[in-house]
């Protein structure tokens, strides 16, 4: 089976995952809203410690321009919910533990397949995609590409 590839403008699917809680979150309700979801490989390593402390630090930003984030990996709740606590991040983490959503939104793989990738998703209030980010080695960026096509400077 051929995995999927999100194209700008199209709908996002339906999910749901659980969070750092272990609580579900249904995606689909958040329509109205930009939503913002990057894709990181793991928790608490160096590049995706720099990659949620550059959302945490913008997250205000966001919030004030109508935006939701998530942050995304196959990490277990638990282990999310350390890295959520440690580095006062305030936004939820989602568990894709299974690949699923990965798949569903052909999210790539980096390093010939041994890492997984690092990609962020703006999807505008009507759930269209509007901008897709991929940058392993500038996980920083990922914020600023973001609040650029929200705040409508791109």
């Amino acid at each position: 089976m051929a995995e999927h590839k999100l194209q700008i403008g199209d709908q996002l699917p339906h999910f749901i995952l659980n969070d750092e809680n272990h609580q579900p979150v249904d995606i689909s309700a958040f329509k109205g809203k930009y939503l913002v979801i990057y894709f990181y490989p793991k928790d608490d390593t160096p590049g995706c410690v720099k990659e949620a402390c550059s959302f945490r630090d913008s997250f205000q930003d966001l919030v004030d321009a109508g935006a939701v984030v998530y942050g995304v990996s196959s990490d277990r709740p638990d282990t999310h919910a350390q890295f959520k606590a440690k580095y006062r991040l305030p936004f939820s983490l989602l568990s894709d533990t299974a690949g699923e959503l990965r798949k569903l939104l052909g999210v790539p793989s980096d390093l010939f397949g041994l890492l997984p990738g690092r990609v962020t998703y703006v999807f505008d209030p009507e759930g269209r995609l509007i901008r897709e980010f991929k940058s392993q080695l500038s996980p920083e960026k990922h914020v600023k590409e973001a609040l650029k096509v929200i705040l409508g400077k791109d």
